[in-house]
């Protein structure tokens, strides 16, 4: 094990399981402070016990639940971490959902998918931001998005997709919203980087939006990890596939587009804010 990132605390949002709990166990090898989060505190102490057993010392490890699909929760993870950790030097944002068949909103009232993989991201990043400012060297946010946001397109008069819904749209919408705010969570001035990555196609609840085969998770979590260290100089608010810089849908880096998001983005999330 290396100590690369010795004295760098991470959060890393569904660690319980597949790319997310891989992405834990590296960055707690390479001598990070993880933050795990998960969805239940059973399934968080689960993944701590299975990252103990792997050889990762339990005084590395800090497991916090919130259920993404409650606004008030996610606002009441970012309260948490913030006290625990004034200062923190990494944010993944790895959580996600596959979209159900049917369309499914939840207590909010915001279509599943697009608030646990993309608002609950968004708010986070909002309500971290004074952490991760205060990071030596300044924090970084890694968005764990898909290639899938090359074929979507925002919905910007249903984001919920109620009246025309697809699974796989709605997946995909949430994919293209978290690359497309990525810009927008590390402001200038800020000290914050803020890139997303495609993990590539691996092995996790995922998968069937993709295929049949995939990867073992710790490959996509390598990827994930790579934008983590120190020596990999990132450009803000692009999208990487691997270790370099990958084609985006053209939304991605319209300044309009991203103003609008994150004016709809503020207001669906003020309830968990």
């Amino acid at each position: 094990m290396s100590e690369v990132l010795s004295a760098r605390t991470a959060l890393v949002t569904g660690a319980s399981s597949g790319i997310g709990w891989e992405t834990a166990r590296l960055l707690a090898e390479r001598g990070a402070t993880v933050v795990v989060h998960a969805r239940t505190a059973r399934e968080g102490e689960d993944a701590v016990e299975r990252l103990v057993s792997r050889g990762i010392a339990a005084g590395r490890l800090h497991m916090f639940a919130a259920d993404f699909t409650r606004l008030a929760e996610v606002g009441q993870l970012a309260d948490t971490v913030a006290r625990a950790f004034p200062a923190l030097d990494l944010l993944v944002n790895n959580a996600a959902v596959m979209a159900p068949e049917r369309c499914t909103l939840t207590d909010d009232g915001i279509e599943v998918s697009f608030q646990v993989n993309f608002l609950a991201a968004h708010l986070l990043a909002r309500l971290l931001r004074g952490p991760l400012s205060a990071a030596a060297g300044g924090g970084r946010i890694v968005n764990v998005s898909s290639s899938l946001h090359r074929t979507a397109a925002m919905n910007w008069n249903d984001p919920n997709r109620v009246r025309k819904y697809s699974r796989v749209a709605a997946y995909a919408q949430s994919q293209l919203a978290l690359s497309m705010d990525t810009l927008a969570m590390a402001p200038e001035g800020s000290g914050i980087t803020a890139v997303s990555v495609n993990p590539g196609l691996c092995d996790t609840a995922l998968l069937p939006l993709y295929g049949r085969v995939g990867a073992p998770p710790a490959e996509g979590a390598a990827a994930v990890v790579r934008l983590c260290l120190p020596a990999f100089r990132l450009i803000n608010g692009e999208y990487y596939d691997g270790g370099d810089i990958a084609p985006t849908a053209v939304a991605v880096h319209e300044d309009r587009s991203q103003r609008r998001l994150v004016k709809l983005a503020d207001q669906l999330t003020a309830a968990g804010a």
